[in-house]
């Protein structure tokens, strides 16, 4: 302001000089941009505004928005219109006004509180015992907790006519919680028989004196009593093992020449095939076989198992589901010799002695029978309880009296055929045990269970010296020796033919496993050539596979079966002829 009173001064005196120097009048023109200096208008601070007028958003919005998300604390004091105004933005229209409201769980709105486990536990054991508790929706007062009472008269029978008692009055200041002492009532201890006289040895009760009005004894009514002796009536016709009916022992023979002109009978090995039946060197060379020479038919369902005599392999006997063996001529007219009928349910295996005279069979029906081969007498029965599911004689020549059984109860037994009684148990297997194989001079057995586990066993010590397993590992069901006794071929349930060293540490061959075949859930045998040239093994599609020994390459593969071809089985003096056996009851010979 001070400036501009200078600035209108200086003019001023300026126009004055300029009047009185030159003597002439200035005209109007040459004035007038000095006419708004010379107004007589005083300038005020009022009339002077040095910042411009800036638009607020209380101008514009009259209600302030609050954020329920995200602001978890307001620093003003909101209205009740800004409190309750509706948020901001489009509303979704198909959403009802539950799932519109407010909330931070799936159900609702949830506000944490303080809760005291103590404090319920406390006044709900109080409550079921003594009747009352503190009502938790008021809160304390001066005069104290306001007490709810139990309107439930516990003593009062609704059978009687008489009315329930009235609800009693409980003062806050006597209500005592189960956490404090109270005054013991007459009803709150019983008394007890007392007879502490440590002298009367045959009367004293010390601690354990029952109550004076204990009843150990409480019968129940009669429809009680009748509904318990129901389940007791069919709990133990549940448990009670089924009676297993004795079947007798016969045997039919199908041929009218059992014996020839010199008196021999079938047991006898004949000379007259073209091939020497007796000798104990293996053929030459083998070739693959190619087709079928014959079909043995005479189950009537499946076959089990198939072995051949031993040494020689003119006889064959099999074991079938429809509870009988049948032996079999595999040279000459290739018939049918002889049925053993003598188990009441389906036969798993049998296993010949050392010169094929008696053979052992193993059913089902928890039995083990010796068998005459020549004459089909039944010598003896064993049975433990159990279900056999392999059995071996011991093929050492001074043992031939003793017999090895796997059974389902994870236990390997030994019987001994004279006196009828087992001798050893071996008790290591966690599992069914499924093969027992003699290996090292029969001086050493292998076996194999459901545990997928292979152990070895010294004969007639049993703990087992070697334990092999392994978490990739599978159960293997069914065991072969190879002819030169160095090798164990096991079928693996992955798919597999798992090769095992028994002439060294029993060690796994993982080069020498055989693939391509499927017998997931079958016990399928496996077999060797007898110059150890192939391996063949069924499978579960009712296929026969053969590989090459050296390269482990599948060389062959052709349908032998309509079922699950479950044996299979390699002449040991043919160069080319198998033997199969599958679930559509027939066996048959391949050339």
């Amino acid at each position: 302001m001070e400036a501009i009173a200078a600035l209108r001064n200086a003019y001023d005196s300026a126009s004055d000089s300029d009047n009185s120097d030159s003597g002439t009048a200035s005209t109007e023109d040459d004035l007038l941009h000095l006419k708004p200096l010379q107004s007589t208008t005083t300038l005020t601070i009022a009339n002077i505004k040095s910042a411009p007028d800036v638009v607020t958003k209380k101008d514009v919005h009259s209600v302030n928005v609050i954020d329920h998300v995200e602001n978890k604390m307001v620093m003003f004091n909101p209205t009740y219109e800004e409190m309750h105004a509706p948020e901001q933005g489009p509303a979704n229209p198909f959403k009802t006004k539950q799932q519109l409201a407010q909330k931070n769980t799936l159900a609702g709105f949830v506000q944490e509180a303080h809760f005291n486990h103590f404090t319920f536990e406390n006044q709900r054991r109080t409550f079921h015992s003594y009747g009352y508790a503190v009502d938790p929706s008021n809160d304390q007062t001066e005069a104290g907790d306001k007490i709810v009472v139990s309107n439930v008269d516990f003593d009062h029978d609704p059978d009687e006519d008489q009315p329930p008692k009235e609800p009693k009055q409980v003062d806050p200041s006597d209500a005592k919680t189960v956490f404090e002492k109270i005054k013991a009532r007459p009803e709150d201890k019983r008394k007890r028989i007392r007879q502490n006289d440590a002298a009367d040895i045959e009367g004293f009760l010390g601690p354990w004196g029952g109550f004076v009005d204990e009843q150990k004894i409480a019968k129940p009514d009669e429809e009680t009593q009748k509904e318990l002796d129901e389940m007791t009536a069919k709990r133990q016709k549940k448990g009670k093992p089924a009676e297993e009916k004795f079947v007798e022992e016969k045997t039919t023979l199908h041929v009218q020449d059992p014996q020839d002109y010199q008196g021999r009978s079938y047991l006898h090995i004949p000379q007259d095939v073209g091939v020497n039946l007796k000798s104990s060197m293996p053929p030459d060379k083998c070739y693959l076989p190619k087709r079928l020479i014959h079909t043995w038919s005479g189950h009537t369902k499946a076959v089990s198992s198939i072995k051949l005599f031993p040494k020689s392999g003119h006889l064959l006997l099999s074991s079938s589901m429809d509870c009988k063996v049948k032996l079999w001529e595999v040279y000459n007219k290739r018939r049918l010799l002889r049925t053993f009928s003598g188990h009441g349910k389906a036969v798993r295996e049998s296993s010949f002695n050392n010169d094929g005279s008696k053979f052992l069979s193993a059913a089902y029906d928890r039995y083990i029978k010796l068998w005459d081969t020549e004459t089909g007498q039944c010598i003896s029965r064993f049975s433990n309880k159990k279900i056999p599911y392999c059995v071996k004689f011991n093929p050492d020549e001074s043992k031939q009296h003793l017999f090895v059984a796997g059974l389902s109860d994870k236990k390997i037994v030994t019987w001994d055929s004279r006196s009828k009684d087992t001798v050893q148990e071996y008790d290591r297997h966690l599992g069914a045990v499924n093969t027992i194989t003699f290996v090292d001079n029969n001086t050493k057995f292998v076996s194999t269970s459901d545990d997928k586990s292979l152990r070895v066993w010294e004969w007639d010590i049993p703990v087992d010296f070697k334990y092999i397993a392994d978490p990739t590992m599978h159960s293997m069901p069914s065991v072969t020796l190879s002819p030169n006794e160095k090798w164990l071929g096991c079928q693996s349930l992955d798919n597999q033919i798992m090769i095992f060293d028994v002439q060294g540490r029993f060690r796994l061959k993982r080069k020498k496993i055989f693939k391509g075949h499927m017998v997931a859930g079958y016990a399928c045998q496996m077999t060797f050539s007898p110059d150890m040239s192939y391996v063949a093994s069924g499978d579960g599609d009712g296929k026969v596979f053969i590989w090459d020994w050296k390269t482990t390459r599948m060389y062959s593969k052709f349908q032998a079966h309509e079922s699950v071809c479950i044996g299979c089985v390699w002449h040991p003096h043919e160069t080319s002829k198998l033997i199969t056996c599958g679930w559509d009851s027939q066996i048959k010979l391949w050339d």
